[in-house]
């Protein structure tokens, strides 16, 4: 094997340290709302499909109708578009609020009325595929047949290309798909995180500004969701507030709102999202904005750039000359972590080191005995000889240990000779998180512990080396 097993996951993204987002006029939180358009592409006879539409409706939990038309279904997605689209566009407009429209191309299509009135608002309108259908059991081809013809669609009915991209259904393509054939500012079937982020094709990167299902009317058509206005302008009011208070402290973040005509659009849910339009408006430091507009912030703030010499991402020979000396004088260690599972959560000194103290805590007594007698007599004659490693000298010099006065000298002498003697191996400690001071008197206590508890502490400490060094390395 010449390259790890590659986990295609990334679960660390940003970490504990996400980028600062700069958002215009220093703003606390972006915030930004969805309005998904999708009566007249939902599955229906009359679409060429074989099944009725079952999802997102008032109808909790129905089945589709093989062969047959829903007739309830059918015209409660109608209601979405001869009433809900029209109420929620005069609450936007007359709020002055900027939106971005995912709109299904069949759907738009079917809705010219609708669209022109997107168009005079200023909306961006995203594509939000072909058809509002499942996607997951589809080939590559033919689902990007059915990508290449909403792209096209989208063009003969609104007048321009989608910048945006979200199919929402989507199969585990999807991304790669849309990175690959598209030509988009962002693409949103991701709901990894609270910051846009980049993927990374090999060969093309595209811009993720993940959606959200949380904040999201759909909870309204779902089981344990949403039962009133008032529960849902609280949802939102609370993750306003929170995602507010990230920004005051510094780390400001993004806020997607999703909307669906035949769901938010009733009358009986609409008062909750104009209260929490009013309440977003009554905050300063708040930037209201198109998708599209984030992408072009993000795209200039915070470009692609490429991680190189990745850990997730070496060859095993590169991985082990890098990593083969951090744990003294063992490369076998670096030999097997690489064969572990490794992803982008191991592209960091935490990373690394989960998988090479694995394998040390994997190995045998004897392998684990063999590397702690690889370490050096802490100020012994391979210091005074100069022959340590470059790790090694660093260390013990960070606590002095290469400027002993000469009765400082005889006891580490006296003590290493008589710890060795009674233990099997060298006295380990990571001189680096202790004074000189205190790696004494550890070696005058430790010294007395059965040899049990000493292989046990030492191997502590030898992994505890390994993190500091590597730490070092990732600086």
């Amino acid at each position: 094997m010449t390259k790890s097993e590659r986990y295609d996951r990334d679960l660390i993204g940003y970490g504990p340290k996400p980028p600062k987002a700069n958002w215009p006029n220093n703003a606390k939180i972006a915030v930004q709302f969805v309005l998904n358009y999708e009566e007249g592409g939902e599955n229906c006879l009359l679409h060429g499909d074989q099944a009725s539409e079952a999802f997102l409706s008032e109808i909790v939990g129905a089945q589709q109708w093989p062969g047959q038309r829903h007739w309830n279904m059918e015209s409660i997605y109608e209601y979405g578009a001869r009433s809900g689209f029209w109420r929620l566009h005069k609450l936007f407009t007359n709020s002055d609020v900027p939106l971005t429209v995912y709109g299904v191309a069949t759907a738009l299509a079917r809705s010219p009325e609708q669209v022109a009135a997107m168009k005079d608002a200023n909306w961006e309108i995203a594509s939000h595929g072909l058809k509002w259908i499942e996607y997951k059991d589809f080939t590559w081809a033919d689902e990007e047949a059915h990508m290449r013809e909403a792209i096209q669609l989208h063009y003969e009915v609104t007048g321009d290309y989608p910048k945006g991209w979200y199919t929402g259904r989507c199969s585990s393509n999807t991304v790669e798909m849309a990175t690959q054939i598209g030509d988009f500012a962002y693409v949103s079937d991701s709901y990894a995180d609270d910051l846009p982020y980049w993927y990374d094709a090999g060969d093309k990167q595209q811009l993720i500004i993940p959606y959200t299902l949380d904040t999201n009317d759909m909870r309204f058509a779902a089981f344990q969701g949403f039962n009133s206005g008032d529960q849902f302008f609280c949802y939102l009011k609370d993750a306003f507030d929170s995602l507010y208070a990230e920004g005051a402290a510094g780390e400001p973040k993004m806020l997607n709102i999703g909307l669906h005509c035949r769901l938010v659009g009733r009358p009986g849910r609409i008062a909750s999202l104009k209260r929490f339009i009013d309440y977003v408006k009554s905050h300063d430091d708040v930037w209201i904005a198109k998708r599209i507009e984030i992408a072009e912030h993000w795209t200039k703030e915070h470009p692609f750039e490429r991680m190189t010499d990745r850990p997730s991402t070496l060859t095993k020979p590169q991985f082990v000359e890098i990593f083969g000396g951090i744990f003294e004088h063992s490369p076998w260690i670096a030999e097997r972590a690489y064969e572990r599972e490794m992803g982008p959560a191991h592209d960091s000194a935490i990373g690394v080191h989960s998988l090479l103290a694995a394998e040390f805590r994997k190995a045998s007594d004897e392998e684990r005995l063999g590397v702690l007698r690889a370490h050096p007599d802490l100020a012994g004659k391979l210091a005074a000889a100069k022959r340590l490693t470059a790790e090694s000298t660093e260390e013990q010099a960070s606590a002095g240990l290469d400027a002993l006065t000469d009765d400082e000298r005889e006891k580490f002498a006296s003590l290493n000779e008589a710890y060795t003697q009674k233990h099997g191996f060298p006295f380990i400690i990571a001189v680096k998180d202790h004074t000189k001071t205190q790696i004494i008197a550890q070696f005058e206590t430790r010294i007395h512990n059965d040899s049990a508890t000493e292989m046990a502490t030492a191997c502590k400490q030898v992994e505890r080396i390994a993190e500091l060094r590597l730490k070092d390395m990732f600086k």
